[in-house]
C-alpha cells in the first residue's frame, strides 16, 4: 500500500501501482473524466503513472495552468505527426507548449509549407484526435535513442540527445507517431475537439542566429469548439487594441531603421503621455521618502563583472565601447543596480540613516534578438522606474510593505483592479544554488509572506523561483481581454551588498551588511505602456489622456469664439484642441471619436448666446449644458477622481 496526501492535507492509502487517473476516480468519476495530468512530489507526471511510494499529488484539468500546459503540449505532438504525413523528410526539433497555445520549429528542407495549408493540418489533426489514441511515455537508453534519430538522420533531436544524461530519457509514442519527451500529456488524443493554426514565422535552432533558420509553426486547441470561438473573437478584439496599431493612430511613438530595431522614438503625444506618468509616480515616491538620482547610460566593464550583469548579459547584449586608453572598456548599462550601489557607498550610512531610497528613470539596455523584438514590449532599450531600498533586517517588513502600498496604488489609479501575487522562494531541497545563511532566508521569506497576507493580497507561493539572492513578490495583472501579464516586482536581495561590500555602522557600532530591496511597479515604461494602451484600447484615464477636450466650431463664424473656449480651459490647465478646419461637423466628430479624445464641445450660434454648451462623451454619451466654469470643474473632477493622495 502507498500513501497518498491530496492539496488540503489529507491523506489516504492506496494499491501500489495506482496511477493517478485510480486516484482521482476513487473521489468521483467526473474528476477522472476531466483529470489531464497531475504533479506527484513536485514532478509533473501522465495520469496513466503507476505510483510506487507515498507522496502528495494535485490533479490538473483544463481550469488549470498546467493542465493547459499539457493539453497544448499534447497537441504539438498532434501536429508534428501531421507535418511528418503531409511532408515527407521533415526534421521535427521541439515543439512546447507556450502562454497561449503552442508552437512546433521544423526543418521543412525543400518543402514550402504556408498559411494556405492550414485547413488541411488542422482538419488532419481532428480527424486524429477523434480516434483517441493514447499517449505512453516510455523510458528509453542514450543508446537506443541517437539510433533512433540517426535512423532519421534528424540532426536536432541528436543535438538535444547528447546533452543529456542516460537514464533521464523518454519518448512519447501515439498513434504511429513517436517523439523525444519530458512528458506532461493529455491521457489520449480525444480530449483534441477544436483546434487553430495562427502563424508561421522564422526561427533558428537555439535561438543562434548562426545556424539553421527553421520555420516555427503557431497554433492553439481547446477542449470545446465554443471555447476556440471566443478565443478568436478575442484575438480579433486584441488585433483592433494592438498598441502599435493605436500607437501610430493616435501618433504617440516610432520605430526608424536608420535608428535601429527596437529603439522607440517618442513623438510629442507619446512624450507628453510618459511624462504624465512619471511624474505621477515621482510625487507618490516623493510622499513615500524616495531620493531622486540620477546616472549615466553607460558604465566601466568592471562594474557589471562586480555585480554579475556582465556574467549574465555580456556575451548576448550589446558588446564593450573601447575608448583610447589600451585596455579600457565601457558597456551600456544592462540594469540600474550597481550604479545605486556606488552611490550608496559614496559615504558612510548609520543605522539612524536607513532606510535610504533611491529612485531613477533609468535607461537600460540589452541586445534583444529581432525575431524577439514585438513593439515596446519588448525593445532594446527602455527606461525602468526603478528604485533601491537599504535598510536593516529589522526594517525590511515595514518597508516591504510600504513598496506593496505603492504598487497597488499605481495599479487602482490605471484601472488595473483584477490581480494576483505570487510569492516566489527558495527550494527546500536544494538550497546549494542561493546565497546567505538560513536565518536570513526565512525572515526574507517571512516578511514577505506576512506583508502579503496583511495587504490581503491573494497569492500563491512557488518554491524553487526565488532569485539565487533572495525571494521575490511579482503581480500578475489582467487587462480588458482577460491576458495575463506580469506588472510589478518586488525582490529581496542580499548579494549586491555583498558583492560591492555595502555597510552601514549599527547601534553597538559594528559594521553591518544593508538589505537591498528592488522595486518597480511599471516594470519598464515602454511595456506598461504598451500594456496601457491595449487595456484601455487607447481611451486613456482622463486624467492620463494626451488632448482631454476637443472644440467643433460649427462654421467660420464661431471660430473666434472657440478660441476663447480653448483658453478659458487651457488656464486651468485642461488639455484642450479646436478644430478650426474647413470640415463638416459630422467629419470632425469623427475624427475625434477615432482620436479617442474624452470630451467633445460644440460651438455654434446657441451657445455663443447662452455661453452654455453640451458636452460630449468619446461614444457618444450626452453629459447635458453646462456653462464654461461648470464645465471646467466637471472635467477636473473626473480627471482626478482616480487618482488619490498616496
Amino acid at each position: 500500500m502507498i500513501e497518498i496526501t491530496f492539496p488540503d492535507g489529507a491523506s489516504k492509502s492506496f494499491e501500489s501501482n495506482s496511477t493517478p487517473f485510480d486516484i482521482a476516480r476513487s473521489i468521483s468519476e467526473g474528476l477522472a473524466r476531466n483529470i489531464i495530468s497531475a504533479k506527484f512530489n513536485n514532478n509533473t507526471i501522465e495520469t496513466s503513472t503507476k505510483l510506487t511510494e507515498n507522496g502528495n499529488i494535485v490533479f490538473y484539468t483544463w481550469n488549470e495552468l498546467e493542465g493547459k500546459k499539457a493539453f497544448w503540449h499534447s497537441s504539438a505532438h498532434v501536429l508534428a505527426q501531421v507535418l511528418e504525413e503531409l511532408y515527407s523528410g521533415i526534421k521535427l526539433t521541439i515543439g512546447p507548449a507556450i502562454s497561449n497555445g503552442f508552437y512546433y520549429d521544423v526543418d521543412f528542407g525543400n518543402h514550402i509549407m504556408s498559411e494556405k495549408d492550414f485547413p488541411k493540418i488542422e482538419k488532419r489533426i481532428i480527424e486524429i484526435s477523434r480516434e483517441k489514441h493514447l499517449f505512453k511515455l516510455k523510458s528509453i537508453s542514450k543508446r537506443e535513442a541517437l539510433n533512433f534519430y540517426k535512423k532519421q538522420g534528424n540532426e536536432y533531436k541528436i543535438e538535444l540527445i547528447d546533452n543529456l544524461e542516460d537514464g533521464t530519457i523518454s519518448f512519447c509514442n501515439h498513434d504511429s507517431f513517436t517523439d523525444l519527451c519530458r512528458g506532461g500529456h493529455l491521457p489520449n488524443t480525444g480530449f483534441i475537439k477544436a483546434v487553430k493554426l495562427l502563424s508561421v514565422a522564422g526561427a533558428y535552432w537555439r535561438a543562434d542566429q548562426s545556424k539553421t533558420q527553421l520555420t516555427r509553426v503557431y497554433g492553439i486547441s481547446f477542449p470545446k469548439q465554443k471555447e476556440l470561438n471566443q478565443y478568436l473573437e478575442l484575438i480579433e478584439e486584441a488585433k483592433k487594441r494592438d498598441h502599435r496599431k493605436l500607437g501610430k493612430q493616435l501618433e504617440l511613438f516610432t520605430f526608424s531603421n536608420k535608428v535601429g530595431q527596437g529603439l522607440p522614438l517618442w513623438l510629442p503625444k507619446g512624450a507628453a503621455l510618459r511624462e504624465r506618468l512619471e511624474n505621477f509616480l515621482k510625487k507618490a515616491q516623493k510622499k513615500a521618502g524616495y531620493q531622486q538620482v540620477i546616472t549615466p547610460h553607460i558604465g566601466n566593464k568592471e562594474l557589471y563583472e562586480t555585480s554579475g550583469h556582465y556574467q549574465k548579459y555580456g556575451e548576448s547584449s550589446f558588446q564593450p565601447i573601447t575608448t583610447p586608453n589600451e585596455g579600457e572598456e565601457f558597456l551600456l548599462k544592462p540594469m540600474n543596480c550597481p550604479h545605486h550601489c556606488e552611490i550608496f557607498n559614496s559615504k558612510q550610512w548609520s543605522y539612524k540613516d536607513l532606510p535610504v531610497r533611491y529612485a531613477e528613470f533609468g535607461t537600460v539596455y540589452r541586445y534583444e534578438q529581432s525575431g524577439e523584438l514585438h513593439g515596446l514590449t519588448r525593445v532594446r532599450g527602455f527606461t525602468q522606474d526603478d528604485a533601491h531600498i537599504f535598510c536593516t533586517q529589522e526594517q525590511l517588513n515595514e518597508e516591504f510593505k510600504n513598496v506593496i502600498d505603492l504598487v497597488l496604488y499605481v495599479f487602482k489609479s490605471l484601472g488595473f483592479e483584477n490581480f494576483t501575487a505570487q510569492v516566489s522562494l527558495r527550494d527546500k531541497k536544494n538550497k546549494e544554488k542561493y546565497i546567505g545563511n538560513d536565518k536570513v532566508w526565512e525572515e526574507a521569506e517571512s516578511a514577505i509572506i506576512n506583508a502579503t497576507k496583511e495587504k490581503n493580497i491573494n497569492y500563491k507561493i512557488e518554491y524553487g523561483e526565488a532569485a539565487f539572492y533572495g525571494p521575490k513578490l511579482d503581480f500578475m495583472v489582467k487587462d480588458a481581454l482577460g491576458r495575463e501579464w506580469q506588472l510589478g516586482t518586488i525582490q529581496v536581495d542580499y548579494n549586491l551588498p555583498e558583492r560591492f561590500d555595502l555597510s552601514y555602522i549599527d547601534n553597538e557600532n559594528k559594521v553591518k551588511r544593508p538589505v537591498m530591496i528592488h522595486r518597480a511597479p511599471f516594470g519598464s515604461m515602454e511595456r506598461f505602456i504598451a500594456i496601457l494602451i491595449e487595456h484601455t484600447g487607447g481611451n486613456f484615464p482622463l486624467w492620463l489622456a494626451t488632448d482631454q477636450v476637443m472644440i467643433i466650431p460649427v462654421g467660420e463664424k464661431h471660430k473666434k469664439f472657440g478660441k476663447k473656449v480653448l483658453k478659458l480651459l487651457e488656464n486651468d490647465e485642461i488639455r484642450a484642441l479646436a478644430d478650426s478646419r474647413n470640415e463638416t461637423v459630422g467629419k470632425k466628430i469623427r475624427e475625434s471619436e477615432l482620436n479617442k479624445i474624452p470630451f467633445m464641445i460644440i460651438v455654434g450660434d446657441e451657445e455663443i448666446i447662452s455661453e452654455k454648451f453640451s458636452l460630449r462623451g468619446h461614444g457618444g454619451k450626452d453629459f447635458g449644458k453646462m456653462s464654461i466654469d461648470e464645465l471646467k470643474k466637471f472635467i477636473l473632477t473626473k480627471s482626478y477622481e482616480a487618482i488619490k493622495d498616496f
